[in-house]
Parts: C-alpha cells; sequence; structure tokens
C-alpha cells in the first residue's frame, strides 16, 4: 500500500513539473496593493497549495468543534469531572 502511495505521489510531482515547464510564460496578478509577477506554473501552485491549506483549515475547524461538542454533551453538568475506576 506504501509503494502505491508513494508512486501516486510521483506521478503528481512529475505532472506538476510538466505543467509547471509547459506554462513558463510570466503572468501579472493585480491585488489591489501591489502587483505581482511570477510563472503562470507558480501562480497555479500557489493556488493550490493557498487552497490545499484553506480546506485542511476549515476540515480542522469542523472537526475540532464538533469534538468540543461532544466534549462538552459527555461531561456531567455540574462541573466536576468523573472518577475513574
Amino acid at each position: 500500500m506504501r509503494l502505491i502511495a508513494l508512486l501516486i505521489l510521483a506521478l503528481f510531482i512529475v505532472a506538476g513539473v510538466v505543467v509547471g515547464a509547459l506554462n513558463a510564460g510570466p503572468v501579472s496578478y493585480d491585488l489591489a496593493f501591489f502587483q505581482v509577477t511570477m510563472p503562470k506554473g507558480a501562480g497555479v501552485l500557489l493556488a493550490l497549495v493557498i487552497g490545499w491549506l484553506l480546506g485542511g483549515l476549515t476540515a480542522w475547524l469542523g472537526m475540532s468543534l464538533r469534538h468540543r461538542r461532544v466534549l462538552r454533551r459527555t461531561r456531567p453538568s455540574n462541573g466536576k469531572t468523573p472518577a475513574r475506576a
């Protein structure tokens, strides 16, 4: 299973390098306060990384809030922690 995961990762890395090499032309991004010029491939990679980070943060916050809600339901209402055997 680990070998399959490594092969898939290598495939995505190779695909990313190919896409980056084919899109080497510069593109300019106007972000209201400043302007950035970078290769198209770097722009696509940056957008993917930002999306990955925001998606991970959203998933983490969702799970964290769910776990807090479950903990709140399982705790006694008097605020004391239950005795362990």
